[in-house]
């Protein structure tokens, strides 16, 4: 455990990166944890007071104001913590829209969950084990309050990942108990995320020979490009979807320039099986189309 000298100013820490998986990893060795839908974010605390930061070092501090004063009241004479800024739902969900609207005009809305801890009273933690570094952390967090600790979730990895599928949940996180942390992209903590299914508007079909083809998609009502989807349709309905591209041939929305696209007219509106909790569309698949 590296021990600074003095009562020097702390400085962020680039975060540990999770690793994106199909699925969860399964054995002992590893710990799991529910993947909020928030501002991956890490507090500062020293003499000189509390800041907090953004995933990329942005100090966000006056932004999230109460939060800070929150972690002020801690009972640590230093400490950097790792952690997601999120709001609740009214369904107790983490919700990203809701978060966007808190920080400007519903600062009590906000949590901070705390996963880990880096820093301590003039101690660098990052070499000491996940597990000894999260029993530490749970130790200095009061329950109840506007700092929450981000508890792990038992039974086994299929299990955990099935009741999180069913809760709605973004996804999960899986940690290595005896990983230390290292900042940056890392296989120490894999994240697998749940899928949803969302209706979008059908911009046009790309095509293109010896290639997979893709729908792209926009969000209904503003028209906005969200991404494309692999066209995995049976063979009836594929040959459906391409005799309705051909009899609806559209003009390419403005400043969209793809070469191997056919562009339909506004009315068909597609099925996208698509990542849950993500702003665009990410691993992808048109399950079905039909007319508006």
């Amino acid at each position: 455990m590296r021990k600074p000298a003095g009562r020097v100013r702390l400085e962020f820490i680039e975060p540990l990166m999770p690793t994106l998986v199909d699925k969860p990893p399964d054995g002992d060795g590893w710990l799991h944890e529910v993947k909020f839908d928030g501002y991956r974010s890490q507090i500062v605390r020293d003499a000189e007071g509390t800041r907090i930061f953004t995933r990329r070092g942005l100090d966000w501090t006056s932004k999230f104001r109460d939060l800070a004063k929150a972690a002020a009241e801690l009972d640590v004479e230093s400490a950097i913590i790792d952690g997601e800024i999120i709001v609740l739902n009214d369904a107790g969900l983490s919700d990203f829209k809701a978060l966007r609207k808190a920080i400007t005009s519903r600062q009590h809305d906000l949590y901070f969950v705390a996963f880990d801890l880096l820093h301590l009273n003039g101690h660098d933690l990052r070499d000491m084990t996940l597990e000894d570094r999260r029993e530490i952390l749970a130790e200095m967090i009061p329950e109840g309050g506007r700092i929450q600790f981000s508890q792990a979730l038992p039974g086994d990895a299929k299990a955990i990942f099935h009741l999180v599928d069913q809760a709605g949940l973004e996804g999960m996180v899986s940690k290595r108990r005896d990983s230390k942390y290292r900042s940056g992209n890392s296989t120490a903590w894999l994240k697998a995320k749940t899928f949803t299914i969302d209706e979008y508007e059908l911009l046009g079909v790309e095509r293109e020979a010896g290639k997979p083809a893709f729908a792209l998609m926009a969000e209904r009502g503003t028209g906005r490009y969200v991404g494309s989807a692999f066209i995995t349709l049976n063979r009836e309905m594929r040959e459906r979807l391409w005799q309705r591209v051909q009899e609806q041939q559209g003009t390419a929305p403005k400043g969209m320039k793809r070469p191997a696209t056919q562009w339909v007219k506004p009315g068909l509106i597609g099925r996208v099986k698509h990542l849950r909790g993500e702003d665009d569309l990410r691993h992808a698949s048109l399950q079905d189309f039909r007319e508006e």
